[in-house]
């Protein structure tokens, strides 16, 4: 008999006493542990990295000093037109009728539908000491231009809304990844442990298109993705109480359960979703008292409800969104999105009455949300962002029966007109130009990845220091763009 059959013939623990058996237990077990390292990464989209992986929002130090503490992104579903809003163009109203199809045929949408160069039905006129060109279909918000920094020259790289929504909210055009709430609450966490670092306040109406894909938290820790708001009645559901008990048993069930956790996540150390589930079911105790606080409007006084419109049934459902947003900010969120269903921003037909809906909806609560962070001292704290997923075409697009009247506009990826304002940015200033049709950024051009980079580095964070190590790679929000921080804009 060979030594090698007569070793394997011993008992276990006879075995292990030798050289032989040593390396061959030593051996399965790192097979082990290598395929266990495989079952993770597969199961959570990412390397291990205990000890340093980050599932709570508590607050953290930023890379640099910050000009902004928090966000609120008026996110305008549909892609607002630039040529309508903040970005007159004279020779579009000379050529008003022309032919210009061929020149941007691969650029069109529904081909079908083009029609030839098509004038602003609006007008336009400077307003503010900055001299900013606003329509008129905007007079609230433009009283509050000398407070804003205009971007002209922001352009993406899809003009289908799926992809272009995926672009402008997490960076890439592709589903699955995190949402630009998700990277900042992951960077900076929340100055408020009652609440959740990232808030999400969309229009009871319905969902915007990608739905709530587009604050989701994509591989980061699910505690990062964005928490659902109501405008009206309970904020998060279920977040009551299902039957009365004295305070005092409630406080006690709370510290038994943590302590039960506690126990069961240290024997599960391998799994580090485990914790940010904790961590959620903790934050929706803590928020029964504090949520319920920041959405009731009743605290408000009257001048206030009027000024952001909440009394109107045009502007009341935006208008009490944004006010639920500076409530927010004041509490310590990190960053507040509101969204607006029914893609009002939309406007491929009749765009002189779709459009100044779409402005009649929005620009009292935009503009009293300014004013009032301003008066209140919040604005040089607050970066605020307004804009969409794209911008529109210069041409007419025509209905079915081609009656100019109700002609709009198609989708255009080249040019979009977006503004930020507070947070360390510059006011009353524009930035970029677009070709003399309202085409095309030709000047200063800001991509998608740029826009990124400046709104992180203005929250205090670089966009190539975070990331998370993901399949050997190390992700971030800006990708593998080489993106530049936007410097002109900022003060």
């Amino acid at each position: 008999m060979t030594e090698l059959a007569r070793d394997t013939e011993r008992p276990l623990e006879q075995s292990r006493s030798t050289r032989r058996g040593l390396f061959r237990h030593v051996g399965s077990g790192l097979c082990t542990a290598a395929l266990m390292q495989l079952f993770h990464t597969e199961m959570y989209g990412r390397e291990s990295t205990a000890g340093r992986e980050i599932l709570d929002t508590a607050p953290r130090k930023t890379a640099h000093p910050a000009s902004a503490k928090g966000v609120v992104h008026l996110f305008m579903n549909g892609g607002p037109s630039q040529m309508d809003l903040f970005d007159p163009k004279v020779e579009l109203d000379k050529r008003h009728g022309e032919d210009y199809f061929k020149k941007i045929a691969g650029e069109v949408e529904f081909p079908e539908a083009a029609g030839a160069l098509m004038k602003c039905p609006f007008k336009f006129a400077q307003h503010g000491e900055s001299g900013m060109w606003v329509s008129d279909v905007m007079p609230h918000f433009a009283k509050q231009v000398d407070k804003v920094a205009m971007v002209r020259s922001m352009h993406t790289t899809n003009l289908t809304h799926e992809p272009a929504l995926y672009k402008i909210h997490s960076g890439s055009e592709f589903i699955g990844r995190p949402s630009l709430g998700a990277w900042v609450s992951y960077g900076l966490g929340s100055e408020n442990e009652n609440l959740p670092a990232y808030v999400v306040l969309d229009d009871p109406l319905g969902l915007p298109v990608n739905g709530i894909d587009n604050w989701t938290s994509g591989y980061l820790p699910p505690v990062f993705q964005g928490t659902r708001f109501r405008a009206t009645g309970s904020p998060v559901l279920n977040l009551t109480r299902g039957f009365e008990e004295p305070d005092t048993v409630t406080q006690i069930e709370r510290e038994l359960l943590g302590k039960l956790d506690l126990i069961h996540q240290r024997s599960r150390t391998g799994y580090p979703q485990l914790g940010a589930r904790i961590a959620s079911y903790e934050l929706a105790a803590r928020m029964q008292i504090e949520a319920s606080d920041a959405l009731d409007l009743s605290r408000e006084n009257a001048a206030t409800l009027e000024m952001y419109g909440v009394n109107d049934p045009t502007t009341a459902s935006y208008g009490r969104r944004c006010l639920i947003a500076r409530r927010l900010i004041e509490r310590g969120v990190r960053f507040v999105q509101l969204f607006i269903n029914s893609q009002i921003w939309d406007n491929h037909s009749n765009i002189g009455t779709s459009l100044r809906d779409a402005c009649l909806r929005t620009d009292k609560p935009v503009a009293a949300l300014l004013q009032d962070l301003a008066q209140r001292g919040l604005l040089d704290e607050t970066l605020v962002l307004w804009g969409g997923e794209m911008g529109r075409l210069p041409i007419a697009q025509l209905p079915g029966d081609k009656d100019a009247a109700k002609a709009g506009r198609d989708h255009n990826k080249n040019a979009i007109c977006t503004w930020m304002a507070g947070g360390g940015v510059k006011r009353g200033f524009v930035l970029g130009k677009t070709d003399d049709l309202g085409f095309a950024a030709v000047e200063d051009r800001v991509s998608v990845e740029d826009w990124h980079a400046t709104i992180l580095f203005l929250l205090g964070l670089h966009h190539e220091a975070l990331f998370v190590e993901r399949n050997g790679l190390k992700e971030r929000l800006t990708g593998v763009t080489k993106p530049r921080v936007v410097s002109e804009v900022i003060a």
